[in-house]
């Protein structure tokens, strides 16, 4: 972390529920380092399944502290309205970036990495490189 700005981290996903588990458990794996502000931004502002927007910019604008917003989705939806809030200019913090990574694996990657004080392309990579991760 230089001068005190760390990568904010914002998980989205069609459900509040898996969001807000996946943003529990990363930062619980990275316990005991340096906080590193995670958001999720799940479901709709009516608590449905979907996408929000205006849920997603508020959350990257909570985690935005001057080293970039690492953004991570699960499904296609999440990946266009991402897509469409970076196209826009201006919904996002400066330094936003949609992260093509595995969502859980890739959130507890970028959380750790974030986490040693790593800048944003650091976070990209090591949520990046979790689609490598070989289970058997």
């Amino acid at each position: 972390m230089k001068d005190g700005k760390v990568v904010g981290i914002v998980l989205v996903s069609h459900s509040a529920e898996v969001a807000a588990s996946v943003a529990e458990l990363a930062k619980g794996l990275a316990s005991g380092a340096p906080a590193v502000p995670v958001a999720p931004a799940g479901g709709t502002e009516g608590g449905g399944l979907g996408t929000s927007a205006e849920l997603i910019s508020a959350a990257a604008a909570s985690v935005d502290r001057g080293a970039g917003v690492a953004v991570l989705t699960d499904l296609g939806s999440a990946v266009l309205t991402v897509k469409a809030l970076l196209a826009e200019g201006g919904e996002l913090p400066d330094g936003a970036r949609l992260v093509d990574a595995p969502f859980v694996e890739g959130a507890v990657a970028a959380v750790v990495t974030a986490a040693t004080g790593a800048d944003l392309d650091a976070v990209e990579a090591a949520a990046a490189e979790a689609y490598g991760y070989r289970k058997v």
